[in-house]
């Protein structure tokens, strides 16, 4: 039987329901680790399905660092009014205008970084391996490239609040939460004394 403690903290961390919370903690005999990849499965699910369906009403967040000397802007989307104007859309699009405020991404995916970008990485990242077996340097060269995504991509940061969490599972659990498909369509950063 699961505990109203472990119900409550498992419900926070994923935006399930407090059923399908202590559903999930019933099914794994309370071990919480188990029951939340139930409910992150779920939503990953939920999700998935919901994936396709247009986004066409959102909002736009800011965030100016409280030295004036740093601003970003985020156009978050979701498919209806009324969810853009719901206290959690609000709070999600708060959220990701500090995490690319505090960690100055690149693009929202991998498919959004220019190709010579890339190359110039795979470039830096040759040199840094020359002299190794090409079969070692290829899976260096692939360790790193997957290492600079998740620095650069922002869906695969970690979320600044919760570093067990990318901003990929801060979407997917809103999602969940929401019952509505949520996308980040652009972001744009400034900061005094840069191009």
């Amino acid at each position: 039987m699961a505990d109203t403690a472990s119900i409550m903290k498992l419900r926070e961390q994923t935006g399930a329901g407090i059923l399908e919370c202590k559903s999930a903690l019933d099914e794994v005999k309370g071990d919480f680790e188990k029951a939340l990849e139930i409910i992150k499965k779920k939503g990953i699910a939920k999700a998935a399905k919901k994936e396709q369906r247009t986004t066409s009403e959102g909002r736009i967040g800011t965030y100016i660092h409280t030295n004036g000397k740093l601003g970003v802007m985020v156009e978050l989307n979701c498919e209806t009014d009324f969810v853009a104007k719901n206290d959690v859309f609000q709070q999600l699009l708060k959220d990701i205008c500090m995490q690319v405020a505090a960690t100055k991404p690149m693009a929202i995916k991998r498919e959004d970084i220019p190709a010579s970008v890339i190359e110039e990485q795979k470039k830096l990242f040759m040199e840094e391996t020359k002299g190794k077996p090409a079969n070692i340097m290829e899976k260096i060269i692939a360790g790193k490239l997957d290492s600079f995504y998740k620095e650069k991509c922002l869906l695969e940061q970690p979320f600044i609040k919760d570093s067990a969490r990318t901003i990929q599972d801060l979407l997917v659990a809103n999602i969940a939460k929401i019952g509505e498909n949520i996308k980040i369509n652009r972001f744009v950063r400034f900061e005094v004394g840069e191009c």
